[in-house]
């Protein structure tokens, strides 16, 4: 439920927030420039006492949201949600740029890619510690060695860097290193990490699942909120669909949706995507025309050495290329990177 605000005194204000609290529910207090909104988050079956809060000083309306994404919604919120994390800014009129390798491989590998990416104008280093894959023999990460590497890296490049997270035992010691923490698209509905990471304060990107919906996307970052950590960025990472020559579907479509449904940021990753680096390009372009917050992208200064997939990285000077081709579309939408 939101109980909409007549008025913006703090005794009023605080009066309806306790009682929220007594009925047993979360409030969450939105101040926006017009008005000011509480949502009441918790168990549905309870909402009819909410309605008594009409009579309370200082309220005009209490109004049922309608969609299950109650923190996530646009009907909570209504202004685009925006972060800085470091020297980046996600969301609003600057598009994000997030670029490095899939895995950390060594010290001069991270720091030279780093180094790289930043000098082309991305604005968040990416790089993977702790590496899920299909099989149990394949390259696994560095774990804690290379999350000192990509703090070092991120030091160095002067930018904050996001790296996967891949269950809850690990959460303290990623957060502990990390500016951003990622939730990779095969645990978008693992929800004891979910929770874990809504327990955290650092901002959470989260990676749609291979053949999760819109609503499931959606339903994964409330989990999330619901824990009190609001900093959710969407990521549409393409969906497993018939097709086999692409690694996956990229599906733009969601783009404008999720901006339709919810406040939070979308970024796209058309490497993972479409697991082919001359079509990461195109994609990229794309995916600004189409409204995203920004790309993740995955670049690599010797992509036929790398431990794990290079075949769809870009080489520094693919991605300085990309940079320059977004660029005219960016201006032409308003936004700056």
């Amino acid at each position: 439920m939101i109980i909409v605000m007549a008025s913006r005194k703090k005794e009023d204000i605080d009066r309806v927030v306790e009682r929220i609290q007594e009925f047993g529910y979360q409030a969450h207090l939105i101040e926006g420039v017009e008005r000011t909104v509480i949502g009441a988050v918790g168990d549905e079956r309870g909402k009819d006492r909410l309605q008594s809060l009409e009579s309370l000083p200082g309220v005009e309306s209490v109004v049922r949201i309608l969609k299950p994404f109650k923190l996530a919604g646009r009907e909570l919120r209504k202004e685009d949600s925006v972060y800085h994390v470091g020297s980046a800014q996600i969301g609003g009129g600057r598009f994000c740029v997030m670029a490095g390798p899939c895995s950390v491989e060594s010290r001069e590998q991270i720091i030279e890619t780093a180094c790289l990416v930043k000098e082309s104008g991305a604005a968040v280093l990416r790089g993977g510690a702790y590496k899920p894959r299909t099989s149990p023999y394949s390259f696994q990460g560095l774990e804690e060695e290379g999350l000192h590497l990509l703090q070092e890296a991120s030091r160095a490049a002067g930018m904050p860097f996001v790296t996967e997270v891949m269950n809850p035992e690990q959460v303290p010691l990623v957060e502990e290193h990390a500016d951003i923490l990622q939730i990779g698209a095969r645990n978008m509905q693992n929800f004891g990490l979910l929770k874990a990471v809504g327990r955290t304060r650092k901002p959470i990107f989260l990676k749609r699942g291979m053949m999760s919906t819109i609503n499931e996307l959606l339903m994964s970052a409330e989990y999330i909120m619901s824990e009190g950590n609001h900093q959710v960025i969407l990521c549409e990472r393409g969906i497993r669909t018939f097709e086999t020559e692409t690694r996956n579907t990229l599906d733009l479509s969601a783009v404008p949706l999720l901006k339709k449904y919810s406040h939070l940021p979308v970024v796209v990753d058309p490497s993972h995507a479409t697991g082919h680096w001359e079509l990461v390009i195109p994609m990229a372009r794309a995916s600004v025309a189409a409204g995203a917050d920004g790309i993740m992208v995955e670049v690599h200064p010797r992509p036929a050495e790398a431990f794990s997939d290079g075949a769809q990285s870009l080489k520094p000077e693919k991605f300085k290329k990309l940079m320059a081709e977004i660029q005219p579309i960016l201006k032409a939408l308003g936004k700056t990177l």
